[in-house]
């Protein structure tokens, strides 16, 4: 037989730990001279490296240009003033050399003077003015500076094209002599002699920026840089291997800030990579225990039971050859839920604990009990010999279940279970596919009563593949609107008059027959419906349609006829109905007292609260409400006191059979003695015969419907008994 493929060997995870590789001393984070050679020459590689250097080039060059900026305005203020000099001293020697006595209203410099000074010095132009600012005598090039005033002594004119310099020589700098004398000197030199200076002053300013530069950088390579580079090669290294980091080793041992900072750093990422391969081996082992194992019980979960299954089937050869096979349990706790909603959730985890316990104490070693839902256990036990089966398997464990009750927070517990058996390889050789057979044994042995033990057979499968296929067909005929809705009479029994009718739901399956199709009875889709949730949007869909046609005909009869629609549990308490409802009749414009909900008391004793609070809610809209099959469950009448309702509605068994069972005539005599005390009216289903009718007037029913009066028809088909009914029951006789 070919091995089995498995999703995971789970039995060698369940008995030994997860191991996590330690970091190991010979792993390659060794530090070596080498690496740190190496970072050395990455410094001036490094981005922050040239960061710094140009900061500090940049700052460093900064600081000289504008030193620079300053003694070049100086270095031009002292070009000028030589040349002013050089232009006193000589007019002073000119003055000198004529040696004549002084008189302030002649010019002190004659034509052949000024010949030779324009020959011998820079000056190219002067005007010579008395002590009063009289002009005595011009020669060369005219003045700007015009002497009109006394302040204009002080001014100074240098050409916008640096061509020419004017000043004034008072006579303090001539000696006390009395003159006042513009001087024009020729300063074309100037520039040149600035550029040559700035020329040399940048030049030295960059070598020394340079240098300081460089010795800087040396400096902060060593102490600062470095240390960086190599944090943050560990720091990467870290990020990249957070548990195995291959770290360098810091090898500095100065006391500064910048090493008690690597080596705390590098502290750090140790503890941590030490602390994460720690967490991560919890973790491993936490995840193992969440994914395989019960939380509750401790048990193998069915993950964890599948995987044994299937290392099972790996090695099923036995040593002679033949085939192992094994027993294959699904079990079930009867009503459990029960236990859990009256006693509490601790009292049933701690039934769960003991059940478990009870089972692996009672089988052998090599079986394995594993919990497979909220109250569902399984079971694998290797079969030995040709005298033991998986029924076999399967009676000892239903026996070991019932054998005494269940003590539980000083109480006893007597509890029942349905059993499901399959046998491996026989009944299938895939490990998820016989369990699967299994759990439909088990649901067949809930059907049929619970507290027994079904062997799985290929006929369970045909049964749940027909109720996949009807599921999926229901599913089609909601969403491509192939339901339709049947309407049956009520009458006033007193007054017979038509005074609503109850919406039924129908399915006209198609399909290629010469009919077309056929009718399939809501007795087998309803329960399909109800197993797999869809019963919630078919109720839905009922109810806007049932709304929907009430409206009209309204507008078609000009009767204002209730429509009485059955909710079932499942959306009474599951969807928002009455924000449902409310918008249902907001769009339909139904009046909400033409509306009726028939819930069944089931579903009412749900969830009390909720079931209280919801009908409230409801009736505060103007809906009408009823407890649909009153008498087959069962209601506390302390409750029903606070229920809303308007209606109790006596199931149609009782009343087929009250003219024959003393029993049942009790039970809708009670029913109907009940209403009048509480002030709710009472319908009647199930109204056959004129014998069922008169029996009901003459115990005070309010009203009635049945088959003798008309069974549930098409809208149309309705509209038309409505418009020719003549008000009259005694029509039906």
């Amino acid at each position: 037989m070919a091995h089995i493929s498995s999703r995971e060997q789970i039995r060698s995870l369940g008995t030994k730990s997860v191991e996590l590789p330690e970091k190991t001393n010979e792993s390659s984070t060794k530090m070596k001279h080498e690496s740190l050679l190496a970072s050395q020459r990455k410094i001036w590689k490094s981005p922050l490296s040239w960061k710094i250097t140009l900061v500090v080039f940049a700052t460093i060059l900064t600081i000289q240009i504008f030193m620079f900026a300053l003694t070049i305005q100086q270095r031009e203020t002292e070009i000028l003033h030589n040349i002013q000099n050089t232009a006193q001293a000589a007019v002073l020697q000119s003055i000198r050399l004529d040696g004549a006595p002084v008189d302030a209203f002649t010019s002190p410099i004659t034509e052949a003077e000024w010949q030779q000074l324009s020959q011998t010095t820079p000056i190219i132009g002067i005007s010579i003015y008395s002590q009063d600012l009289y002009l005595l005598a011009q020669y060369g090039d005219p003045s700007l500076i015009q002497l009109m005033e006394a302040s204009d002594v002080t001014q100074t004119y240098w050409s916008a094209d640096g061509s020419f310099y004017e000043f004034v020589l008072r006579p303090l700098e001539l000696s006390s002599q009395p003159y006042n004398i513009v001087m024009r000197v020729a300063s074309d030199t100037i520039l040149e002699k600035k550029i040559n200076y700035a020329r040399q002053s940048l030049t030295a300013l960059l070598f020394t920026a340079i240098f300081v530069t460089f010795v800087l950088m040396i400096a902060l390579g060593r102490w600062l840089l470095e240390p960086i580079l190599l944090l943050r090669n560990n720091l990467i290294a870290a990020k990249n291997n957070m548990e195995n980091p291959e770290l360098i080793e810091p090898t500095y041992n100065d006391k500064d800030e910048i090493t008690e900072t690597i080596l705390a750093a590098h502290s750090l990422i140790e503890e941590n990579s030490k602390n994460l391969r720690k967490m991560k081996h919890q973790a491993a082992q936490q995840m193992h225990n969440l994914a395989y194992y019960d939380q509750l019980t401790a048990l193998p979960n069915r993950a964890n039971f599948v995987g044994q299954l299937s290392e099972f089937a790996r090695n099923e050869e036995s040593e002679n050859g033949e085939t192992k096979s094994a027993a294959i349990i699904a079990i079930d706790l009867d009503q459990f839920k029960d236990i859990n909603d009256s006693m509490g959730h601790k009292v049933g985890d701690a039934i769960l604990r003991s059940v478990g316990k009870r089972l692996k104490s009672a089988l052998p070693e090599n079986a394995c009990v594993a919990r497979t839902g909220e109250d569902e256990f399984a079971v694998m036990m290797p079969l030995s010999t040709d005298l033991m089966t998986a029924s076999d398997v399967g009676d000892k464990v239903l026996s070991v279940i019932r054998s005494e009750p269940f003590k539980a927070w000083n109480e006893s517990f007597q509890i029942r279970a349905s059993v499901g058996v399959a046998t491996y390889p026989s009944d299938d050789n895939d490990p998820d596919m016989v369990l699967k057979k299994a759990d439909i044994a088990l649901n067949r042995a809930k059907e049929d009563g619970r507290d027994t033990i079904k062997e799985y057979s290929s006929d369970f499968d045909k049964v749940v593949q027909q109720r996949f296929q009807m599921l999926r067909d229901l599913r089609d005929a909601l969403e491509h609107d192939e339901l339709e809705l049947f309407f049956q009479p009520q009458f006033d029994l007193q007054k017979g008059h038509v005074i609503g009718a109850e919406a039924l739901l129908r399915w006209f399956k198609k399909d290629n027959s010469k009919e077309g199709g056929s009718f399939i009875s809501p007795g087998i889709f309803i329960p399909v419906a109800e197993q797999s949730g869809l019963i919630v949007p078919i109720g839905e869909w009922v109810l806007q349609k049932a709304c929907e046609q009430a409206a009209q005909w309204i507008k078609e009869t000009g009767q204002e006829i209730r429509i009485a629609v059955n909710v079932s549990g499942a959306q009474f308490q599951q969807s928002d109905m009455v924000a449902h409802t409310k918008r249902i009749l907001i769009e339909t414009g139904l009046p909400p007292h033409l509306l009726e909900l028939e819930v069944t008391e089931s579903a009412f004793m749900e969830d009390i609260e909720h079931t209280i609070g919801t009908l409230q809610k409801l009736h505060a809209l103007g809906v009408e409400l009823a407890i649909d099959d009153f008498g087959t469950g069962y209601s506390s009448l302390a409750y029903l006191r606070q229920f809303p309702i308007d209606r109790l509605k006596i199931d149609q068994s009782f009343i087929r059979n009250a003219l024959n069972d003393a029993n049942d005539a009790s039970i809708a005599k009670t029913i109907i003695a009940l209403g009048r005390a509480l002030n709710l009216k009472v319908i009647a289903e199930g109204v056959e015969t004129k014998d069922h009718e008169e029996f009901l007037l003459n115990e005070g029913c309010d009203e009635v419907q049945g088959f003798r009066y008309s069974k549930p028809v098409p809208y149309q088909n309705f509209i038309s008994f409505i418009s020719s009914y003549n008000g009259k029951l005694s029509s039906f006789d």
